[in-house]
């Protein structure tokens, strides 16, 4: 199954040819055993050729302005009967009616589901709410993590401050030690008689 995100361009790139008045839109899920090539074929066809390279134009504005992708190719701009774009995850086919008639891709994929644009958006909106239930865990799990960053950035300066405290104690042990082992020296040196 394609992901949100391929799903959610595929439905960008339907928009994009209703709001240029393509005729008969229709989206097939290919097969995956038979299709290794791509997950879905969106065909719709216009009522001309300059119709045809208009409905391409909007697609490829549309993805480019909302997910920044382009097509990895484009066929047929310049005959426009037959204009064929390349997204990886899906291929767009926007034929002329006569040209759509008889190649009639629906036919020769005749394993592949064919999806209208209301069932691909309801199929969309259950992967983001599927998303979101998957995320909201890791959303938890992230905010603790802050709150232990942020407890640890707190601790430490405490941790250096006691660890600077705690060798000054030594520091002043020592001395104190040397000091007094100096005094016993001396003391000791001036009980003992001199020999003569």
């Amino acid at each position: 199954m394609a992901s949100a995100e391929v799903n959610q361009m595929l439905a960008a790139a339907a928009a994009a040819c209703e709001d240029k008045k393509a005729e008969d839109i229709r989206i097939l899920a290919l097969d995956p055993t038979e299709s290794g090539l791509t997950d879905y074929f969106l065909i719709c066809n216009g009522t001309n050729e300059r119709q045809n390279v208009a409905i391409t134009d909007e697609i490829e504005i549309r993805l480019k302005k909302d997910f920044g992708t382009y097509p990895n190719s484009v066929e047929g701009r310049r005959q426009a009967e037959w204009i064929l774009m390349d997204y990886v995850d899906f291929i767009v086919h926007v034929f002329s009616p006569e040209k759509r008639e008889f190649y009639a891709l629906e036919r020769l994929r005749k394993t592949a589901t064919s999806l209208s644009i209301d069932e691909l958006k309801a199929l969309l909106e259950r992967q983001i709410k599927a998303t979101r239930a998957k995320s909201s865990p890791k959303k938890a799990n992230a905010k603790k993590a802050t709150t232990a960053k942020k407890v640890a950035k707190t601790v430490a300066p405490v941790k250096k401050t006691e660890t600077k405290a705690v060798k000054a104690a030594a520091k002043k042990v020592v001395a104190k030690k040397a000091v007094a082992k100096k005094a016993v020296t001396k003391k000791a040196a001036k009980t003992i008689p001199k020999k003569k």
